[in-house]
């Protein structure tokens, strides 16, 4: 009875270990990531605030990031999802401290779903991970799930390379159980670390937009390529 007990005790001591040091890493991943993050309002044709009449499949608002191409700390230059900025007539930008900027329209690629937008001021750059992700790491992610409001989401990395899924002509995904929702669209997928190793962009199901644990963000080797590509217009 004595050994059972003690094994008990240090069962649930290992789980408490485990746990806080799950929720330290998250934690850190908010502190390194949540300032470069911004809530995303498309204001569509024919209305004249955000939040009305966008696209069917399309959430009314989304989240973007800041991100140098070439790793500046500070930058005018935001990622966000192409869809979910399509046919808008204007596009504002609401950053940690609530407040908001009118922004222009600088790329939108459809093929990859990868848009940049460009502010008047400047935000503080996500870092990009040097390391490569792997199968089971923890990866999460900054979205503006239901246009509530930033929130922090957690999980893990359940595969990669994902291609032919039908999202978008060009895909390249990282797959994760991590929650994501609508107006998550555009979101960063970050590593323990707060650095950025994919942007999220599509949710699997058949049935309802709504998480089902099967989500996908495009990974940052083809942001990458797609920044690169097109490195005369975002300099």
């Amino acid at each position: 009875m004595v050994n059972k007990t003690f094994k008990s005790v240090l069962y649930l001591t290992i789980f408490l270990i485990n746990f806080s040091s799950y929720a330290h890493d998250a934690s850190k991943v908010w502190e390194q990531a949540y300032k470069s993050t911004l809530i995303v309002l498309p204001t569509w044709p024919g209305y004249n605030k955000p939040g009305f009449g966008a696209p069917e499949g399309t959430a009314p608002a989304g989240t973007g990031f800041y991100m140098s191409l070439d790793q500046k700390k500070m930058t005018n230059y935001i990622l966000t999802a192409a869809h979910v900025i399509k046919n808008a007539k204007i596009v504002e930008i609401k950053d940690y401290n609530n407040k908001s900027e009118q922004v222009d329209v600088v790329l939108t690629d459809f093929k990859t779903d990868i848009a940049i937008l460009k502010s008047k001021t400047k935000g503080q750059s996500i870092r990009v991970a040097s390391k490569k992700i792997k199968y089971g790491n923890e990866v999460c992610l900054i979205g503006n799930s239901f246009g509530i409001g930033q929130s922090l989401s957690c999980g893990i990395v359940s595969g990669l390379n994902r291609t032919k899924l039908g999202f978008n002509p060009i895909e390249d995904f990282i797959q994760t159980d991590a929650s994501v929702n609508p107006g998550a669209s555009g979101a960063p997928l970050l590593n323990n670390d707060g650095e950025l190793v994919g942007m999220v962009d599509a949710i699997y199901t058949k049935e309802a937009d709504i998480d089902a644990g099967v989500n996908f963000a495009i990974d940052i080797k083809l942001i990458q390529k797609f920044l690169n590509k097109y490195s005369s217009q975002i300099k």
